[in-house]
């Protein structure tokens, strides 16, 4: 069974944790070893940026909702599944996420996939993962170019991607790029768990800094984002998401 969801603003936001994620990913797992065949599942790390794109578009609305899980990435999506009653969620948070499952990979013998992230970075992050999680199987990695495949790129990635026997694939290409890739993609890999995570590729590498801890906690991790990347990240934490606080205002009335 997955974890409930609570509707917040556009999208149902999943009250869960990283320890019960690992669970969920081992036995999926194991489901498939013994001859599952539905098709993939697939997990979104889901920001306020996520369900303001969610709430401007139905694809992104259809692909978050239907997805197994969709964990509370950011801390205004954490106060506010706290503020309809998950009194203890905590945030899950991609980057994290993604070391996590890896630390319990390296124990359990799951097989991971790295797509995304850019060309010279995946040595690096395979490099990293390994001497940070030794005994970690890494199936296989993919830096998709940053335009659409062709068909015969597409066949060649699917292919590799199967070959590999990967459990877990963690997907990096940002939202919501990496949210309908998952999606297109649920049918050709069974049994197979996907992960979208965002810039954990880059955070990993070194490539893109983190926020410090205390602005994480404190919800301000747009801030040093739009500090670090001005130019790429002006108009989603200037013009999209500054509209999340209304709605959930709103939400929180009409509830009410």
């Amino acid at each position: 069974m997955v974890p409930e969801k609570q509707w917040i603003v556009s999208a149902g936001i999943s009250k869960t944790s990283y320890q019960e994620i690992i669970a969920l990913c081992t036995r999926w797992a194991a489901e498939r070893e013994q001859g599952a065949t539905r098709s993939a599942r697939y997990i979104c790390v889901t920001s306020v940026h996520g369900i303001m794109t969610a709430h401007d578009d139905p694809e992104i609305a259809k692909i978050l909702n239907e997805a197994d899980i969709a964990t509370p990435d950011g801390m205004p999506v954490v106060w506010a599944l706290r503020s309809f009653g998950a009194k203890n969620q905590r945030r899950v948070y991609g980057p994290t996420l993604m070391l996590a499952i890896c630390a319990s990979a390296a124990q359990s013998g799951l097989r991971i996939f790295l797509y995304g992230g850019h060309e010279e970075g995946l040595p690096i992050l395979e490099s990293r993962l390994r001497t940070r999680f030794p005994g970690l199987s890494i199936a296989g990695s993919y830096s998709p170019p940053f335009r659409p495949l062709t068909p015969a790129e597409e066949e060649q990635v699917t292919e590799m991607i199967r070959a590999s026997r990967a459990d877990v694939v963690f997907v990096g290409i940002g939202t919501p790029k990496q949210e309908r890739w998952m999606y297109e993609h649920r049918e050709c890999f069974p049994g197979i768990t996907m992960i979208g995570v965002g810039a954990a590729f880059d955070f990993h590498t070194g490539r893109t800094r983190q926020a410090p801890g205390w602005m994480q906690r404190c919800g301000l991790e747009w801030l040093f984002r739009l500090l670090m990347e001005p130019r790429r990240l002006w108009r989603r934490y200037l013009l999209v998401t500054p509209r999340f606080l209304p709605l959930w205002a709103l939400q929180k009335l009409t509830r009410r």
